[in-house]
């Protein structure tokens, strides 16, 4: 999926939409952060954009003091509901790189499926003087690739977003690719420009299928394609919905899901 500037404000337009049709994470994930750095109720954590708060609650069953930064207000309303019931949760809203915190105060910052928005110089060094020493700083995402299973069924997607989406935006068709591991360990070694040590990454997989519909609420959750004008934008996902109607009715989304780990020495 294709990443563009200065679209941070869509997500917020389609908040409860988000929350419903974006997933969560895989188990091993957790455990492997969990044994990375250990949380109790003494535990002072940042999550940076929570988003529907798809990676929030198995950090907040640890027991931590758990704050939110979160640009979008409909999303930040949104979590603030949904965790009511944690006492030790908060959200501020505001943008990542504007919010004061203080510094060598946390166990752990981490961030799922966002810090690609946030500045990396800014980012990485704001997060390095927040942590304790020993603290750590987790960032993963999920990276969807479209249907393997259906070769002529993601040949007509292509045709689509040809038709529609390179056009509307005006840009040259890019053949998509699966996230490689290659893309994970660069993404790791970032860390260490900024101080970071002991960096480690893992790789996770899943599928998930939706249906025609289901398929195009979850587009309608991507920054690019809010920002296409609505009357074309109907029209594409009308095709899609046709499209994948006409070839079996069903549409699988292969996830790779990978997760960065570093160490404030």
């Amino acid at each position: 999926m294709p990443v563009i500037k200065d679209l941070k404000w869509t997500f917020d337009t389609v908040a409860s939409t988000y929350e419903k049709f974006r997933p969560g994470y895989p188990d091993d994930l957790y455990k492997m952060l969990f044994e990375y750095i250990v949380l109790d109720g003494s535990s002072q954590v940042v999550e940076v954009g929570i988003g529907g708060g798809q990676a929030t609650l198995p950090i907040l069953k640890t027991g931590c003091s758990l704050t939110a930064v979160e640009y979008g207000e409909n999303f930040s309303k949104l979590c603030a509901k949904k965790f009511e019931e944690y006492n030790k949760f908060s959200v501020i809203t505001e943008k990542f790189e504007n919010v004061s915190l203080p510094e060598s105060q946390y166990d752990l910052v981490y961030s799922a499926s966002a810090f690609h928005w946030v500045t990396e110089d800014i980012g990485y060094s704001k997060v390095y003087a927040m942590l304790k020493p020993g603290g750590a700083f987790a960032r993963f995402a999920n990276h969807p690739y479209r249907d393997k299973g259906n070769p002529i069924l993601s040949s007509e997607i292509d045709n689509l977003y040809s038709r529609y989406y390179y056009a509307y935006y005006g840009k040259d068709i890019k053949s998509e690719t699966e996230y490689s591991e290659e893309q994970a360990i660069q993404r790791a070694q970032i860390a260490e420009k900024y101080g970071f040590t002991d960096i480690r990454h893992e790789m996770y997989y899943r599928t998930r299928t939706f249906s025609a519909k289901e398929y195009t609420a979850l587009l309608g959750t991507y920054s690019d394609h809010i920002a296409i004008e609505e009357k074309i934008r109907t029209a594409f996902f009308a095709h899609i919905e046709e499209t994948i109607n006409r070839y079996g009715g069903t549409f699988t989304i292969y996830d790779t899901i990978d997760l960065q780990l570093a160490r404030k020495p």
